[in-house]
């Protein structure tokens, strides 16, 4: 079940708030963990036993590490055991056929490739367990003693599957102590529907482009098509993505909880330090907080800092996915922010604005086509495209321009909407006077329209496709 299906949105969620408003306050995490569990066993029935495990699993390494509080030694065992569990079952489900291929290639061996089908979320729901039991050793948390409010913690819907990551202790004291109010619920349903609206209206229709695009070989592509192409992709991949966490934020605001922001209008920056600071932010903070501190950070010299970024951006790359062009994109990105990091920052804050932000766009671009592509001979195939190597092939043809003059309107949606340009204004017209009373009367209007036009589109297509299932 996603979000953005009719199934969610007209039955599910209506239910979810009727049986958790409609219960006393000490049950509503219990009401939690069982519609959670209902939602994610709506795709995954089987693996619900493995998110029970991993929430039976670390509540109890997190009881023996209160225990052992005064013995680090024993206590730094458990830990290490958690995470080792954890990672274990990633390593297992999302990467045992990636390895066992490749070692059959370079060893010429004849293992047999085991065909698991990948656990919806099981990246994300990963690293909040192990967040758990390493905020209670760090004395940063403590440790629950009721595996319910775990266990809700663990498995809640809103960003069981997709994130943002939530670190245990940003919401430990919410899962005793969160108040719902009629404040939070409003900003919860505008946060949602907004979400909604990026995700079925905008990611979707630029998708389409970028499948019709993806689709076409030989004489039929040109060079601008390829980079139009994948211009799309960038388009499709943030608005998915980014109104994914909308509506995981906004459903958090209406059971009282508030989560982290993800997003940060990432397409307005000026480097690639810049832009990963405000792309998938809660993902970033994690590998900063668990494996580059630990790593030494910048605390140990220049070169250290170095092979610390590129080994959290070689797992970051590995995170996304177990096929060799994710581990080339982590690469990829980490030699550039290297690059950054050793001169070229300084170099870019000395040169107008513009030229930073042509230069962090166009290597995006590039950047997403190595996201896109997981077999290697597209993705080569492609790129000759992409840089004009392909013999026979125009820098323009009839069909893009088709393209262009049929998504112009779009293009340009998206481009502005990436921006924060309407958060301005909405901004300015709430400093008028009436700006308050503008805001009674607009926001529900523009709610209403958004749900009414994306249920309109979910009723009439069938491509409701969400990017971030797969990792």
């Amino acid at each position: 079940m996603v979000f953005s299906s009719l199934v969610f949105l007209f039955i599910f969620l209506p239910l979810t708030l009727i049986l958790y408003f409609g219960v006393c306050r000490r049950l509503r995490n219990t009401v939690l963990l069982i519609v959670s569990l209902i939602f994610y066993a709506w795709g995954e029935p089987v693996y619900v036993y493995l998110i029970l495990f991993s929430t039976v699993t670390d509540y109890l390494h997190g009881i023996l590490i209160e225990r052992y509080r005064h013995q680090p030694k024993r206590a730094r065992l458990v830990v290490l055991f958690s995470v080792f569990i954890n990672l274990g079952l990633l390593i297992f489900f999302k990467y045992s056929t990636f390895l066992v291929t490749n070692i059959n290639l370079i060893l010429h061996t004849d293992f047999d490739i085991p065909q698991l089908p990948l656990p919806i979320g099981i990246s994300f729901y990963t690293f909040q367990t192990m967040s758990y039991t390493i905020d209670v050793f760090r004395k940063e948390a403590p440790a629950k003693k009721n595996i319910i409010d775990l266990g809700a913690y663990v498995t809640m819907f809103p960003q069981l599957i997709a994130g943002p990551i939530v670190r245990y202790q940003t919401i430990a004291n919410q899962l005793e102590y969160r108040l719902e109010t009629e404040e939070l619920f409003a900003k919860g349903v505008w946060r949602f529907v907004i979400g909604l609206g990026k995700k079925v209206l905008l990611a979707n229709n630029i998708g389409l482009l970028w499948n019709q695009i993806q689709g076409t070989n030989g004489d039929n592509i040109s060079v601008l098509m390829a980079w139009l192409g994948l211009v799309a992709f960038g388009f499709q991949i943030y608005f998915d993505f980014s109104g994914y966490s909308d509506m995981a934020i906004g459903l958090g605001y209406l059971f009282g909880f508030v989560f982290p922001e993800n997003f940060n209008y990432p397409y307005i920056s000026k480097s690639m330090t810049e832009f990963w600071r405000r792309w998938h932010i809660s993902l970033g903070k994690w590998f900063r907080d668990y494996v580059y501190i630990p790593l030494g950070g910048n605390r140990k010299g220049k070169y250290r800092m170095y092979v610390n970024i590129f080994i959290v951006w070689m797992l970051t790359g590995i995170w996304h996915g177990a096929s060799w062009n994710f581990v080339l994109w982590g690469g990829y990105f980490g030699f550039l922010i290297i690059v950054e990091k050793s001169f070229l920052l300084g170099w870019l804050s000395r040169v107008p604005s513009w030229i930073g932000h042509v230069y962090t766009i166009g290597l995006l671009i590039i950047g997403w086509g190595l996201f896109a592509f997981e077999d290697f001979n597209q993705l080569i195939g492609y790129f000759k495209v992409l840089f004009g190597c392909e013999e026979g092939i125009a820098f323009i043809n009839r069909s893009t321009l088709y393209y262009l003059k049929e998504n112009v309107i779009l293009l340009g949606i998206l481009t502005l909407a990436s921006t924060p340009i309407f958060k301005m204004i909405g901004q300015k017209i709430m400093e008028r006077k009436y700006g308050q009373t503008i805001k009674l009367m607009i926001m529900p209007l523009v709610c209403l329209f958004i749900l009414i036009a994306s249920t309109a589109y979910l009723v009439d297509s069938s491509y409701n496709p969400f990017l971030y299932f797969r990792f």
